[in-house]
């Protein structure tokens, strides 16, 4: 399957982030894209989710995941435990993200996993995407020539609320996640993030997609 960079980059920060976790739940799987090329280029199975968008679910079923129509904060676990949990670049669509991931927690199984990747507020893609929304389009003069070649519609870009690496972090310490781990990737500038596909590397403190791992002790 061949895959633009930016979308490679990200693969490969999931699946570093996915590598030898078992009975994974997927949180937010959109059209299931993820999913499918985790499946078929690293062997990692995700058939289990969610996502609020019937459009969306129709062809992640279609893709081969069960997935069920409902919001992260409002999702019932009905009794059902994992454990890996993964938010993959969902969490700034979640308004109470706080009350997604206490959900999760309580349907993780002990020891298990939780993943959750997004941009970060204070990241290039970020600030870039803060500012489309802040005037309403991407074709602003303080936008020519500096913003991502293939940005997210500015429709979603205003529906965001993109939080910075340290509320998320702070946010699931609250809930009781420990031993903090975190990967990133797309450590260039936006406007160049799409001409190779990069592997990822520790931290949170370059990248533009950055990946908080957690666990419950």
């Amino acid at each position: 399957m061949t895959v633009a960079n930016v979308l490679h980059s990200e693969v490969k920060l999931v699946a570093q982030t996915l590598k030898g976790c078992q009975n994974i739940f997927t949180v937010g799987c959109g059209s299931g894209l993820f999913e499918s090329i985790l499946r078929q280029e690293y062997g990692i199975n995700i058939d289990h989710g969610l996502e609020p968008s019937q459009d969306m679910t129709s062809i992640a079923r279609k893709r081969g995941i069960n997935v069920t129509i409902s919001t992260a904060e409002e999702y019932d676990y009905a009794g059902q435990t994992y454990n890996t949990i993964i938010y993959n670049g969902c969490p700034g669509y979640i308004t109470d993200l706080e009350k997604a991931l206490t959900q999760s927690f309580n349907a993780l199984n002990l020891g298990g996993k939780i993943i959750v990747i997004d941009i970060p507020k204070e990241s290039g893609y970020g600030l870039l995407y803060n500012l489309a929304k802040a005037v309403g389009a991407w074709d602003h003069p303080l936008l020519k020539d500096v913003y991502p070649r293939n940005p997210y519609p500015i429709e979603l870009v205003t529906q965001a609320n993109w939080r910075t690496t340290q509320e998320k972090i702070e946010t699931m310490k609250k809930i009781g996640f420990i031993d903090f781990e975190f990967s990133q990737t797309l450590t260039t500038h936006p406007i160049y993030s799409d001409d190779i596909a990069e592997e990822p590397i520790a931290g949170f403190d370059k990248g533009d997609y950055v990946a908080i791992c957690a666990y419950k002790k």
